[in-house]
């Protein structure tokens, strides 16, 4: 395995050198397929968040490969506006961790920032095109994660380009991609208010838009962030809603919690539909253009740890939801959890790939969860392509709850991460002593299998509400039918209390702050559980079958030989945001959550190449900043490049990668 450091000074650097000629460019997109929802991104763009509508994270290019990707270097970078702004702001309003994954399409990169601007960008020079400021950061700080935003969406009818950005403060602009500046006659001069047509009245300071939006033929659906800690059972509703992209009139509203006399509105009892809230798609959504379909991902209710003001199974929480993108009419549903009480709302874009199960040919969609499974369906139809089956789990014994008897669990794939604490053996045992202190730990608290639920006692859970797997998602391979998912080992603890009657109107609420709230750490602030602690696993979608896990990084590996005196190998600590897959390797970028619960160790901030069918590392590039967007990949000028989001809180940057112009101009 190779490895180099990335350093050099903060600079935009364009290379030097005449263009690569077409005839390169064209050996470069060697057998590139079709720019389909189930194909992976082909012609070198990267038009949609996940590269295509299906969320492969995947491209065709293959520049790129095992035997030169050690000669990847910086080729630009481009250094947030945000930056500028930060300096001049207190604690509690500077922008968070830099999580955007770019758009490129005809050479032209365009990204959000923290703080809610647009800027397109030059793919080869890195020369900023344009910048507009939806100036958000200008007013409130946004709910929950404050100043965060993940990325815009792309429009095009062969004459008009659109930038279509959801905002902080729930404003939705249409940019032209040419000019940057706002399409007059798309709502009022630019932007569509998203507090309004939702069926209730709706406080911005708790309604806001993270996410990119999905566009789906002239629909762009644009889902929600609520505010996660109510106090109160009366919430903004997680309603999903689709809006002409030529002039922004709202086309259609699906109700993720039923209204009136509409199906599923029995599974909210007492008639609990009429203030439930949540139950948002505050996640990327994914999109397959050929069917018209659209599939939306889902939260769960308010609130997200006692569920007895909202009895019964609660449609459509936690679900993925199947609608027709021009109507919002729905296909199918399927509900992952039944009367959720665990937070484990669906954190990723289902990911649309063809696969061949038993010598049957099915258009799928695998949906990968927090609590360690993955779902696959008939994309179509919403039929189970493995069996899933519906298991009676713990019961609660808090006043006034009533949990599901059961839950679903598919049969195929296996799980991917740790679940529930059954036994000692999911406890760290690297030395006895180790391994008695982490049952003292555990012995605290109620602990028992995957949907233990909370107690007044407080409840050992695992996977926690970070998962397992987490927002950044999974990427799939259209050649081989292989997902890889990197995902996280993270328990935490939830305990019950009965809130001040004077704030609130819940009967409970979380009780707990702090890190156990979070994540619970073990014995010397090592983990609680058996590594690995982050890993990525690989899982071929025509047989079900598990191809290969290995551990993400050292995680705390240090630590435990300073204990044992061994080497206990590679560890694994959290991954820093998606995989990015190309024809040749694996990408995954690590470093951006350091010593979460003592699984994150030492390990530096680095993107790594894995070979795809073994999963070993095949190269390793240490940053100067901590990755926090998913990287993608695209070619312009003859020439590929890896693009990716680095740092934050006011030191926020893309960074493009390539190989070296000579090098790549004899590639293909």
């Amino acid at each position: 395995m190779n490895r180099h450091l990335l350093n050099g000074a903060r600079r935009t650097f364009t290379p030097n050198g005449v263009g690569a000629p077409s005839i390169v460019l064209a050996a470069l997109l060697l057998a590139a397929p079709a720019a389909r929802a189930q194909h992976g991104v082909g012609a070198g763009d990267w038009p949609s968040y996940g590269g295509d509508y299906g969320s492969t994270k995947y491209t065709a290019l293959d520049q790129i490969d095992r035997d030169n990707v050690a000669d990847l270097e910086v080729a630009w970078r481009w250094e947030s506006p945000d930056n500028a702004e930060a300096a001049e702001r207190n604690r509690m309003l500077q922008p968070g961790a830099y999580k955007v994954t770019p758009l490129m399409k005809d050479g032209v990169l365009y990204v959000t920032t923290s703080y809610g601007q647009v800027a397109a960008i030059d793919g080869e020079s890195g020369q900023q095109k344009w910048l507009f400021d939806t100036e958000d950061w200008r007013t409130s700080r946004p709910t929950n994660l404050g100043y965060n935003h993940r990325g815009v969406g792309y429009w095009t009818d062969g004459e008009q380009a659109r930038i279509l950005m959801p905002t902080n403060q729930a404003w939705l602009w249409a940019i032209d991609a040419h000019t940057g500046e706002p399409v007059g006659d798309f709502g009022t001069e630019g932007k569509v208010d998203l507090t309004k047509g939702l069926g209730r009245p709706v406080q911005r300071r708790i309604y806001s838009v993270i996410s990119a939006p999905m566009i789906i033929g002239d629909t762009v659906v644009v889902g929600s962030s609520i505010f996660d800690g109510p106090t109160r059972k009366e919430m903004p509703p997680g309603h999903v809603r689709g809006f002409d992209v030529r002039t922004g009139e709202q086309k259609w509203i699906f109700h993720t919690i039923p209204q009136g006399d509409e199906p599923g509105v029995e599974t909210w009892e007492n008639d609990s539909w009429t203030y439930s809230g949540n139950t948002n798609v505050w996640t990327v959504m994914s999109g397959d253009p050929e069917l018209g379909y659209v599939y939306l991902p889902t939260g769960t209710p308010t609130n997200d740890w006692y569920g007895g003001h909202r009895l019964g199974d609660n449609l459509y929480a936690e679900s993925l939801v199947c609608l027709d993108a021009a109507t919002g009419e729905k296909v199918w549903h399927f509900q992952f959890v039944h009367h959720g009480l665990w937070d484990y709302d669906v954190p990723a874009a289902p990911n649309l790939v063809d696969i061949t199960v038993d010598g049957k040919q099915i258009k799928a969609v695998a949906q990968i969860t927090k609590q360690g499974f993955i779902y696959v369906f008939d994309r179509e139809t919403g039929d189970e392509v493995w069996p899933i089956e519906e298991r009676e789990v713990p019961q609660t014994d808090v006043p006034g709850e009533r949990t599901s008897p059961t839950q679903p669990f598919p049969t195929k794939p296996a799980p991917y991460e740790h679940q529930g604490f059954e036994s000692d053996d999911m406890l760290i045992s690297f030395t006895p002593e180790l391994h008695e202190a982490a049952k003292k730990i555990r012995d605290k608290w109620v602990a028992g299998p995957l949907f233990m639920p909370p107690s007044l006692q407080g409840t050992l859970l695992l996977p926690g509400w970070g998962g397992g797997a987490n927002w950044f998602g999974a990427a799939v391979d259209p050649e081989t039918s292989t997902i890889y998912i990197p995902s996280y080992t993270m328990p935490m603890v939830v305990k019950l209390v009965e809130p001040d009657g004077a704030r609130s109107n819940f009967r409970y609420v979380r009780g707990m702050s702090g890190v156990e709230s979070f994540f619970l750490p073990g014995p010397m602030g090592l983990p609680l559980t058996r590594p690995p602690y982050g890993r990525i696993t690989a899982i071929d979608l025509n047989t079900g079958e598990h191809a290969w896990m290995k551990p993400l990084g050292d995680g705390p590996r240090a630590q435990i030989e300073r204990i044992t005196g061994e080497d206990p190998g590679p560890l694994g600590g959290p991954p820093a945001a998606g995989p990015l897959l190309t024809r040749t390797l694996l990408f995954q970028a690590q470093g951006g959550v350091p010593g979460m619960g003592g699984g994150g160790g030492d390990d530096a901030s680095v993107l790594r190449a894995f070979d795809k069918q073994t999963g070993d590392v095949v190269h390793e590039i240490v940053l100067d900043a901590a990755p926090n967007g998913t990287p993608m990949s695209y070619a312009v000028g003859g020439r590929q490049y890896i693009a990716l989001a680095v740092g934050g809180e006011g030191q926020a940057e893309i960074i493009a990668l390539a190989l070296p112009q000579d090098a790549a101009g004899e590639a293909g």
